[in-house]
């Protein structure tokens, strides 16, 4: 049988941005080498002192023998070496890797803090003041280089706090995406075992050719993103006999291409390479940025809007979220995606199931957006290749090219064009740079096109999401101050549970159960719900806690026996997106409040529970101000349990370390690693201008034919995972516009004839 392999997309040509000097690049990579070390034995003649780190030669040997009894590959104990002795600066991707990320990803300010840092490291008086050294960092040993590293991480300055535990996350996170090792260690596969490749529907994209002057389009509807929203909508107006023009700023990689490989699938598939930090760095956002945008990259769980949401919403002067009409269109784009409930669970999943049966817990299937077919793939996050997934690039986006919708890739919107009509603002088009796929890789030729483009259009919609959306409003000279406010984030932490078996957790889809018994804790529909994470190792294992670099590398390499979770809020509170002062590029202020952190906390201790009462022996969480509990309960005391109690209740160390899991509260944003996939509200709808971005036609108030339709304008978070009321939303306000216009082109065609 034939291997299927994926074509290797080539990365965008980076600008020549020296980043570091050398010296500092020595230094930053003497850093990588304490988090990811070269581990070695003690006595060993070949141990320096300087770039290794040396463990008792027992314990050395018994790691070596504990990973060579878990690859599955001839030659083992070779392999279980290299793993073990693979640091940082070893892999020349790696410096390649932090490079993109500092120039994609970091705020000017933060890298020349960062830069400043490393050159005060590297002078005598500079090092001793960081140090307590006045030897610079990268020739001390091994030894005195990790013992100073945590010193920083547990410093009584916040700044040095903040800098361990963002090197800490970027340095894990490039040397699982990039190390030779890991996937021999770990025994995951390149690509999925279940699925069969296949080809995905073949796009055009309109090509602009060279030119000294901009390019002038025209069309009735421009809409600014490809993603959930932009594809409901070009379906909606395209079939409905509009010409559509759908502008993207990323591009577009057939099924061949994936699942990418982690590091390209980082770089290629999401927003400023899956690297958006807030301001504070106590959360980590995941945007798709990629031809369908987050339904490329989502996970497949199609929720619908809950009851309690749609009626706050509705009790906010939106009476759309309770009628007939809105649940008309939430079961349309679920019957268009095939979305059901007929799945196949992974492990990871059946815990979810069963362990809540055991306490007694409300776990349910999540539906999935499958088409009706099996879909039985963890790698959907880096693209699925099977096309079984029906985001927007296999359903909604298809219909609309065979509508006869045009579509354009690499096209970055800088702004939309108004005409002041009879004292009214009307959108009349957008303005922006369309750069070609060669120009983007940075290769030469007469293909190498970037070129100022002109689109007039008689209504923009904006869908370029909750994170861009606000951003393009901005700089079109949007004057209202929710703009980019009212920023949700379903902030989530994670969990690692340890089993005994051999449960391959990349297999099956990550998140097909939830348990919502913990979505409620105020009365007000706040609170957190219980799901799976995808279990792809630069996205999971980042989140796992770190405390020195031989039980940071045995974390990793027992990942075939652990299951992932995430304890998702629906936040009460809020933060805000807006335009760094000098790139333009997003910026998140966003901090998980207290409130949100305690329904993040509660989350944690219910997802301990049902792993515990599936029998974890280690439950790890990405809140590392508190101790991993590790199970010490024999057999025999086992026995002695009561049968009716809950599982656990008789485990005095398992209450003792939820005791003290509660007592940590309120969790504190700088020990934990919060992370979100989901953005909303940043062009909130409202009944009225003062209140939000747009009404409920997701007209955006004080213009004429200028919308916003993608998850931004949630009046405030979903609570559930938001591809289904997003679309849902989109495909209500489109089917109305869509008779506008054709009303309009029926006025003016009246008018033409008299």
């Amino acid at each position: 049988m034939e291997t299927y392999v994926p074509k290797e997309p080539q990365l965008p040509h980076l600008p020549e941005d020296p980043v570091f000097d050398e010296v500092q690049w020595k230094t930053l990579l003497a850093i990588a080498d304490v988090v990811i070390p070269a581990l070695t034995s003690a006595g060993d003649p070949q141990t320096d002192g300087l770039h290794k780190k040396a463990i008792p030669a027992g314990e050395m040997q018994a790691a070596v023998n504990d990973l060579a009894g878990r690859i599955e590959l001839p030659d083992a104990d070779r392999l279980a070496r290299e793993y073990l002795q693979e640091n940082a600066s070893s892999i020349p991707q790696v410096k390649e890797a932090i490079r993109r990320a500092f120039i994609v990803s970091l705020p000017p300010e933060v890298r020349q803090r960062l830069s400043t840092m490393l050159s005060t490291l590297n002078t005598r008086f500079g090092s001793l003041l960081l140090t307590g050294s006045a030897t610079p960092f990268q020739d001390l040993r091994y030894e005195a280089r990790e013992r100073i590293f945590h010193g920083w991480r547990t410093s009584r300055l916040g700044a040095l706090r903040q800098l361990a535990k963002s090197l800490t996350l970027m340095i894990n996170r490039t040397w699982l995406s990039v190390s030779p090792t890991v996937s021999s260690a770990i025994g995951i596969p390149r690509v999925p075992i279940h699925g069969k490749p296949e080809a995905s529907f073949e796009y055009e994209f309109l090509q602009i050719p060279p030119g000294d002057g901009a390019e002038v389009l025209e069309t009735d509807v421009v809409i600014v993103g490809s993603g959930c929203g932009g594809g409901v909508a070009a379906k909606n107006l395209a079939e409905a006999g509009h010409r559509v023009l759908v502008v993207e700023k990323a591009y577009h990689y057939p099924s061949s291409y994936f699942p990418m490989s982690q590091s390209n699938g980082s770089a290629l598939l999401y927003e400023q390479s899956g690297s958006i930090i807030s301001d504070d760095s106590s959360i980590t956002v995941l945007a798709g940025s990629a031809w369908g945008g987050g339904g490329t990259i989502n996970w497949g769980a199609s929720l619908q809007t809950q009851h309690y949401v749609r009626e706050e919403w509705a009790n906010s002067g939106l009476p759309l979220f309770t009628s007939p009409q809105f649940q008309d269109s939430l079961d349309r784009v679920c019957e268009r995606m095939g979305v059901n409930s007929n799945v196949r669970h992974n492990f990871g999943n059946r815990v979810i199931l069963e362990g809540s049966r055991k306490l007694g817990l409300d776990a349910k299937t999540v539906p999935q957006n499958s088409g009706h077919r099996d879909h039985y793939c963890g790698y959907c996050t880096f693209g699925c290749h099977s096309v079984t997934k029906q985001g927007p690039v296999a359903s909604f986006l298809t219909d609309a090219a065979k509508a006869g919708a045009i579509f354009m890739e690499g096209f970055h919107a800088e702004k939309v064009l108004f005409e002041s009509v009879k004292g009214k603002k009307v959108a009349v088009g957008v303005e922006g740079t369309w750069t070609s796929r060669d120009a983007f890789l940075g290769t030469s030729g007469n293909g190498a096109v970037k070129r100022k483009v002109v689109i007039k259009a008689k209504k923009v919609i904006v869908s370029a999401g909750s994170l861009n959306s606000p951003l393009l409003l901005i700089r079109s000279g949007i004057k209202n101050r929710h703009v980019g406010a009212n920023l949700h984030l379903h902030p989530v932490l994670v969990a690692g549970a340890v089993f005994d078996e051999d449960v391959r957790p990349w297999e099956g889809t990550c998140l097909t159960t939830v348990v919502a018994d913990y979505e409620n804790l105020d009365g007000q529909g706040h609170g957190a719900k219980l799901e799976g994470i995808t279990m792809m190792p630069s996205v999971f294992l980042i989140t796992m806690p770190w405390r020195d670099g031989l039980q940071y590398k045995k974390l990793v390499s027992n990942l075939r026996h652990m299951t992932g979770y995430i304890t998702l809020v629906r936040d009460r509170d809020s933060g805000r997106v807006y335009p760094d002062p000098v790139t333009g590029k997003i910026r998140i202020s966003y901090t998980p409040s207290p409130f949100d952190r305690q329904s993040a906390l509660e989350g944690l201790i219910g997802l301990a529970k049902i792993a515990y009462a599936m029998g974890a022996k280690e439950f790890h969480t990405s809140y590392f101000g508190m101790r991993s509990f590790i199970r010490k309960a024999t057999e025999e005391e086992k026995k002695d349990e009561d049968e009716e109690a809950p599982p656990g209740a008789a485990d005095a160390d398992f209450n003792a370390w939820i005791d003290e899991f509660r007592s940590k509260a309120p969790l504190s944003p700088e020990q934990g690693i919060f992370g979100s996939a989901h953005q909303m509200g940043t062009c909130r709808m409202s009944d009225a201008p003062e209140k939000g971005v747009v009404d409920q036609d997701c007209r955006v108030w004080g213009t004429e034919g200028l919308y916003v339709a993608d998850a931004s304008v949630f009046p405030s978070a979903s609570g559930v995972n938001p591809m289904i009321t997003n679309m849902a939303i989109v495909d209500w306000a489109t089917r109305k516009l869509a008779r506008v216009l054709t009303r309009e082109k029926q006025r003016e065609s009246r008018g033409a004839r008299l």
